[in-house]
């Protein structure tokens, strides 16, 4: 019975006397995962897909037909097309600065920031 009563203790913030030791413990651990970074401001275009304030990463869908797929970033921040390969060098990343427009037929997802 101690051990349920010992699980039910609301938990308490370091320095605090009341509370079980693993309770000041369980305050002090760091986050399991960083923050998530503030989106992005304005629109980041991919095809006919546009998306507003954008964070994190989009994927970079081909049309059948081998045509180019338009990127365009009209947010505060560079965006990255990323292009995975097993080759060794791979190949290099194409970043897009604020503004500017691109058209690309590689490229597995696009990385904003």
């Amino acid at each position: 019975m101690r051990r349920i009563s010992q699980l039910l203790t609301p938990l308490t913030k370091t320095g605090s006397k009341t509370g079980s030791k693993t309770a000041s413990k369980v305050a002090t651990r760091a986050p399991a995962a960083p923050a998530p970074t503030a989106p992005a401001t304005g629109f980041l275009t991919i095809g006919s897909t546009t998306y507003i304030n954008p964070t994190g990463t989009y994927p970079l869908l081909h049309a059948p037909d081998g045509a180019l797929t338009p990127i365009a970033n009209d947010t505060d921040r560079p965006i990255t097309i990323i292009t995975e390969s097993d080759l060794s060098p791979p190949p290099p990343a194409l970043v897009l600065a604020p503004g500017e427009r691109a058209e690309t037929r590689s490229g597995d997802c696009v990385q904003v920031g």
